[in-house]
C-alpha cells in the first residue's frame, strides 16, 4: 500500500484518503493516553517495557512531516514508546525514488532524535509505480536488471547516509506478488529478482551504509506465489508480510493456513534464518474486528518478529480512525500500557 502525500492505494487498488490535518472523526475511543504516567524519557524510547517490548512497534501515520508530527499523539494514546517510523517514497518519477527532502528530512530528523529508533522506508522499483503499468512493466524490470537505474538507488543511499540514516530498513517493491503496483514480480520474475539484487548492490556500495533489506509480499494467493520472487539470502535481511483482515480468507485461521499465508511466511523465514516483519497490517473488510487484532498480537508475540507497523487511517486504523472502538481498545490493551 503506497502512502502518498494525500492518498494511497490499498492492496485491492481502492483509493484511500490520508488525512493531512491529522484530525480524526468523533468516536467513543478514548484518545487521551496515559502520558502523565509516563516519563518523557520512556516515551522517547529510552526504555521499552511492557507488552510491546518483545519487538519494535510503530504505525504508518503519514508520508512526510505530517506522519512525524502524529507520532507523539499516537504514542501518548498508546502509552508505549513508538520506536519504528514507517514511510513510503512516492513513485511518480525517478526523482521520487532518489528520496526528496519532504520525505527524508522530517523522518531522518526523527530517527536522529533518540537512540534506538528504527526507520523503515518503502521504495518503488520502477516509475510510474501506480496506477500499475501493463506490459511496459516487464521492460522496466529488465532495464533495471541490466543496471539502467542503479544511479537512482545510489543517490538514495547517499542521501540517507548523509542524513545519518545509513541503518534504515529498505523495503523495495513491496507486495510484489500482487497487481497493485508496476514494481510487481509476475511481469517477469527472473528480471524482478535480478533487479532486486542490483538495487541492493548499488545501495550497499555507498560508504557508511548499514542498510537492511526487507522482502515483503502481501499475504495469500495473488498473481504469483511470493516464494517464486525471493531473490536470495545474501540480499535479504528481513522477510516481511503485509496482512489485513481481507480476502483471500475470512477467519484468522484462513489467514494462517491459506497458500502464501502466515504459516508459510513464518516457516519460510525460519528456514532461511531471517527475522520476520509486518510493515503493514490492520483492519479492512470485516469492520470492528477485535478478534483479528487479538489474533495478530498473539501471532506477533509468538514469532521472531523484528518490527511491526499498523496502518493507521480509515479503513485500517485504531487511533486516528474512530470507526472501530472494540478493535482500538484491544490494540491499546495488548500493545500499549493504558491506565
Amino acid at each position: 500500500m503506497l502512502a502518498g502525500a494525500l492518498a494511497v492505494l490499498s492492496a485491492t487498488g481502492a483509493v484511500m484518503v490520508v488525512l493531512t490535518d491529522r484530525t480524526a472523526p468523533e468516536s467513543t475511543v478514548d484518545r487521551a493516553g496515559p502520558s502523565a504516567q509516563q516519563t518523557a524519557g520512556q516515551l522517547a524510547g529510552e526504555e521499552v517495557t511492557g507488552p510491546a517490548s518483545r519487538h519494535r512497534l510503530g504505525a504508518f501515520l503519514g508520508s512526510g512531516g505530517d506522519g512525524v508530527s502524529a507520532i507523539e499523539g499516537f504514542q501518548a494514546w498508546l502509552g508505549t514508546p513508538v520506536t519504528v517510523g514507517h514511510t513510503y517514497l512516492p513513485g511518480h518519477r525517478w526523482a521520487d525514488i532518489e528520496g526528496e527532502d519532504w520525505v527524508l528530512a522530517p523522518w531522518t530528523e526523527w530517527l536522529r532524535g533518540h537512540k534506538g529508533r528504527l526507520l523503515v522506508l518503502n521504495v518503488p522499483m520502477v516509475v510510474p509505480n501506480e496506477p500499475p503499468l501493463g506490459s511496459a512493466a516487464a521492460n522496466l524490470l529488465r532495464q533495471g536488471a541490466n543496471g539502467a537505474y542503479d544511479g537512482h538507488f545510489r543517490t538514495l543511499a547517499q542521501r540517507l547516509v548523509d542524513r545519518q540514516a545509513g541503518d534504515t530498513i529498505i523495503v523495495p517493491g513491496w507486495e510484489m506478488n500482487g497487481t497493485t503496483y508496476s514494481s510487481r514480480c509476475a511481469a517477469d520474475p527472473d528480471a524482478w529478482k535480478a533487479y532486486w539484487r542490483r538495487i541492493v548492490a548499488a545501495m550497499r556500495s555507498v560508504p557508511g551504509q548499514r542498510f537492511r533489506f526487507d522482502f515483503t509480499p502481501v499475504r495469500g494467493a495473488q498473481a504469483i506465489a511470493w516464494t517464486e520472487c525471493y531473490p536470495g539470502d545474501d540480499v535479504v535481511d528481513v522477510i516481511g508480510m503485509d496482512t489485513y483482515d481481507q480476502h483471500p480468507g475470512r477467519t484468522f485461521e484462513d489467514f494462517v493456513e491459506q497458500s502464501g499465508g502466515l504459516r508459510e511466511h513464518a516457516e519460510f523465514a525460519a528456514a532461511h534464518g531471517k527475522p520476520m516483519s509486518f510493515p503493514e497490517w490492520g483492519l479492512f473488510d470485516y469492520g470492528d474486528n477485535e478478534a483479528y487484532v487479538r489474533a495478530m498480537h498473539e501471532w506477533i508475540m509468538s514469532h521472531d518478529v523484528l518490527y511491526q507497523t499498523i496502518t493507521d487511517y480509515c479503513p485500517h486504523g485504531v487511533w486516528e480512525c474512530g470507526s472501530f472502538p472494540r478493535a482500538s481498545a484491544a490494540y491499546r490493551e495488548l500493545f500499549g500500557a493504558p491506565v
